[in-house]
């Protein structure tokens, strides 16, 4: 996956913004506010994505790839390297159950206001 396929994807998602809070390499996406995913955009090797919990951990025993996310809340989060061992569409998929869990975290009326 290249940088610009993982970022038209996370754009294309409702409400979704595209910042860089942390520094000028950290790409942030949210959506109403809240991060739902990160990567790096001079070396796009790994994304960040939030997690349920117990998800988190079965993914991290099933796919080398997947590890504790980095800089993050580790319980919540997920770095997972672009080293092509898992597929774009299930990073992709990855990348929506991370926006979808931010989003059912919101209040109903954030979501109301966005439209979610």
């Amino acid at each position: 996956m290249h940088l610009e396929q993982f970022r038209q994807y996370c754009l294309s998602l409702p409400a979704t913004e595209e910042t860089l809070p942390f520094d000028e390499d950290t790409l942030v996406f949210k959506v109403a506010g809240k991060m739902f995913a990160l990567a790096n955009m001079t070396v796009f090797e790994s994304i960040n994505l939030k997690c349920d919990p117990e998800q988190a951990i079965e993914l991290r025993e099933r796919y080398a790839a997947v590890l504790p996310g980095y800089h993050m809340n580790k319980q919540h989060w997920n770095t997972v390297l672009i080293d092509g061992s898992i597929s774009n569409q299930l990073l992709l998929q990855w990348t929506k159950d991370s926006y979808d869990l931010v989003v059912q975290s919101l209040p109903k009326k954030l979501r109301a206001m966005h439209g979610l």
